[in-house]
């Protein structure tokens, strides 16, 4: 009878779990289709967390384990900081706040990886993602050869990102990609500052007289 009482009292408990879980569903599904899914939302801290830890599961012990094996120096981090500027700052921003217009309007978005979140990951975990990228996120894969030198020098700039200082801040500034409109503003100025078309071609309105402007970064 004992026995008899104790399957009888873990099969309702189990029938209780089931029945919880498809209510909590059905609940979950009704608020997602009244909601909509949309990339302006902010991911729940339950969907938040869930995903670090897919992510995390998602690095094999032996490239969350592997040490960087590029050597910190000042050269090194200034070509990571080119780099990082020139491929990277469009969705993360160049300090790494991910307060870009792209940024902002991903989802999941970029995170602040001067926090502690991105900071307490491994170097092999940072080089990993870096490396071949997140999927059903934003994050493209980098890499292009087994070993990517590349990669490895950003996870010393990300390391470095808490301290990152103003001056460095704006070195970067002249390194981010430019928008047609950006371009076309520059070269303005150039004409302005060589005395204009009309100095140039005496009165003249001709197309040719016009600067060549920068092509544009396309990764």
């Amino acid at each position: 009878m004992r026995y008899d009482g104790y399957v009888e009292r873990q099969t309702r408990i189990a029938l209780g779990i089931g029945v919880g879980l498809v209510v909590a569903c059905g609940l979950g599904a009704t608020y997602l289709v009244r909601r909509g899914f949309s990339a302006r939302d902010q991911p729940s801290r339950l969907e938040a967390f869930v995903a670090r830890r897919v992510r995390s599961l998602g690095v094999p012990s032996s490239a969350r384990n592997a040490l960087n094996p590029i050597p910190l120096t000042p050269d090194v981090l200034a070509d990571a900081r080119g780099h990082f500027a020139d491929h990277c700052a469009t969705c993360h921003a160049n300090d790494g706040s991910g307060n870009t217009p792209i940024g902002r309007n991903l989802y999941p978005r970029p995170p602040d990886m001067r926090l502690l979140e991105t900071q307490k990951m491994t170097d092999g975990e940072l080089y990993y993602t870096i490396h071949n990228g997140i999927r059903l996120t934003g994050m493209p894969a980098f890499g292009r050869s087994d070993s990517d030198v590349d990669s490895w020098k950003l996870v010393h700039f990300i390391r470095h990102l808490p301290k990152l200082t103003d001056e460095e801040l704006q070195e970067m500034q002249a390194l981010n990609p430019k928008t047609p409109d950006e371009l076309e503003e520059e070269r303005q100025e150039r004409e302005f500052l060589a005395g204009g078309d009309e100095a140039k071609t005496g009165g003249k309105d001709s197309a040719d007289t016009k600067a060549p402007t920068r092509p544009i970064h396309h990764h």
